[in-house]
């Protein structure tokens, strides 16, 4: 089952968005360190690409070092983009950010110009701790969990700096299926949009192959790099004490364990994904969709065709009989 998050507000924040952005220098996009490919959102470049853009790769702490480097030289090869890792709770690091801002659009800047920078993200990525942090108060709402800002929020970080907080944006259908999958295991995903135990069984099918070491630390399982996903998910819930009468796995539980073990980075450093995995995911996700509209188009063809009114000719009333010729 494909991972699809698409609220309300989310609707409203793209209309805000594509507003907003005409009077915007700089574009800041947070994304997750731990798949920046997957939580980079598509929507966002269009309405916002052609603006200078700071990718955040936030939660560096929780990623892996050397796949964040592949990442950042990923970014900073792209025109018009800067690309800097960060956690968002460390006070020099954040300033950094307004720094880079400022190297974006030299242009801007003093109380005549003051630098306008809108910042956004998929949800729960941390935007709003970076705010509080930039700030050195609670200017902006935090939690756990996606969907905690609603609204478009101005924050003054300097006299001549302003920066435009938005909620946090997915995108209206994600194509590429191991995105959604990562993403819900990020917690960008509200909880009730996806499947824990689907979603775990994907995370630790990666996590098998590229962290077997991290796994068995955790949960002292055995093999864990030549095991099934479900072998290891039965791992996690009985070394975690997640048992039902019998002695059987709850597997639900033990999907929370994992799920929420990974966001909290109990398993060590990990990232998802690379540049060249997500590159080839993405390259397969939109053949799939280019057939898919095909299909759609195909069958939008199809119930024209049969609910087309075929004029019928005119019926032939008694007054309009052919009449005998006359003598």
């Amino acid at each position: 089952m494909a991972v699809q998050w698409f609220p309300g507000h989310m609707h409203l924040t793209r209309k805000a968005i594509g507003e907003r952005i005409k009077d915007i220098d700089v574009v800041v996009e947070m994304l997750d360190a731990r798949l920046p490919g997957s939580s980079a959102n598509p929507l966002l470049a269009e309405l916002t690409g052609h603006k200078p853009t700071l990718k955040v790769l936030n939660k560096q702490d929780l990623a892996d070092p050397t796949r964040t480097a592949l990442w950042l030289a990923h970014y900073n090869a792209l025109p018009g983009t800067r690309a800097v890792p960060l956690d968002a709770s460390m006070t020099t690091p954040a300033r950094a950010l307004v720094d880079a801002c400022h190297q974006l659009a030299p242009l801007r800047g003093g109380m005549a110009k003051p630098l306008r920078v809108l910042i956004c993200g998929i949800p729960n990525v941390g935007k709003s701790t970076l705010i509080n942090t930039l700030k050195g108060k609670r200017a902006a709402k935090t939690g756990d969990e996606a969907g905690v800002t609603k609204i478009e929020q101005r924050i003054t970080i300097a006299d001549d700096f302003y920066l435009y907080d938005t909620p946090g944006m997915l995108w209206p259908r994600i194509i590429v299926a191991q995105s959604g999958y990562k993403l819900a295991a990020s917690g960008a995903v509200g909880r009730n949009a996806f499947d824990e135990q689907e979603v775990a069984l994907e995370l630790l099918d990666y996590l098998g192959a590229h962290y077997p070491q991290a796994l068995a630390a955790r949960y002292k399982l055995r093999d864990a790099q030549t095991a099934t996903d479900e072998q290891i998910l039965d791992g996690v819930g009985r070394a975690r004490g997640a048992l039902q009468s019998g002695g059987r796995v709850n597997l639900q539980k033990a999907a929370e364990i994992a799920i929420h073990d990974f966001r909290a980075g109990a398993l060590g450093p990990a990232t998802l994904e690379t540049p060249a995995e997500f590159a080839l995911w993405l390259a397969e996700g939109q053949r799939v969709d280019a057939q898919r509209q095909i299909k759609k188009d195909a069958i939008t063809q199809d119930r024209l065709i049969r609910h087309k009114k075929i004029p019928r000719p005119a019926r032939v009333g008694l007054t309009d009989a052919p009449r005998e010729p006359e003598d």
